[in-house]
């Protein structure tokens, strides 16, 4: 997901799997991975299960990479399938450099490092926001999507440790986000198309703490 802001099990010696050497072949050059952009079927294929695939160490050095790819672009969630890889794997990480009415309105609060391994998510509760949305597959534009204020998520941690957690606000909305990635879908499949608005326009004239104003000035309507 890209960053909104206002202005201002493999055994050692088996013989690599397809999937594990795609991987080995993205991670050798080194550096930030390249983002996969809108168009590129693999963002709408959907993704298997990680069950082991890469190994851990192949997932330890994967997972680094898609931090650094992260980092680099930059972005406050990235997935797999983002840089080519059907694995249902994704991270997330937000400083949230925000001005206080903008973490009010938005609540977005900053969240440390996390790596999502087969996650899931409900919506807790009947709370919907709808907040200005980007995404490093689709540079160069924003849009409103309505989503669950709150959110359940469940899967695990690269260690394979149980996840089963609540999300609220903007976090709510990157774990969405990026979830949605594995299951072949983009943010523009929930956004109100009235909304859509190239970067430059979205800092220049709808940074406000909430998309009140361009919903009036744009004709469409929020939850």
């Amino acid at each position: 997901m890209a960053p909104t802001s206002p202005r201002t099990p493999g055994s050692s010696g088996a013989p690599l799997a397809p999937l594990a050497e795609r991987v080995e072949e993205l991670l050798a050059p080194g550096g930030p991975l390249t983002v996969v952009a809108a168009g590129d079927p693999v963002l709408r294929a959907g993704t298997e299960r990680y069950e082991g695939q890469l190994g851990p160490g192949l997932l330890a050095r994967f997972v680094e990479a898609l931090r650094i790819t992260m980092h680099a672009a930059p972005g406050v969630g990235l997935a797999a399938p983002q840089v080519g890889v059907g694995l249902r794997i994704a991270v997330i990480e937000d400083p949230a450099p925000v001005p206080e009415e903008v973490r009010l309105a938005r609540g977005r609060v900053p969240q440390p490092f996390r790596v999502l391994v087969n996650p899931s998510y409900t919506g807790v509760g009947p709370g919907r926001a709808a907040f200005y949305e980007g995404c490093l597959s689709v540079p160069g534009y924003q849009a409103v999507v309505a989503r669950h204020a709150a959110v359940r998520l469940t899967g695990e941690d690269e260690q394979g440790r149980a996840l089963d957690e609540e999300f609220t606000g903007w976090p709510a909305r990157i774990v969405q986000h990026e979830t949605d990635h594995l299951d072949g879908a983009l943010y523009l499949d929930r956004a109100e198309p009235r909304s859509l608005s190239a970067q430059h326009i979205a800092l220049e004239r709808w940074s406000q703490p909430t998309p009140d104003a361009a919903a009036r000035a744009l004709g469409f309507e929020l939850p």
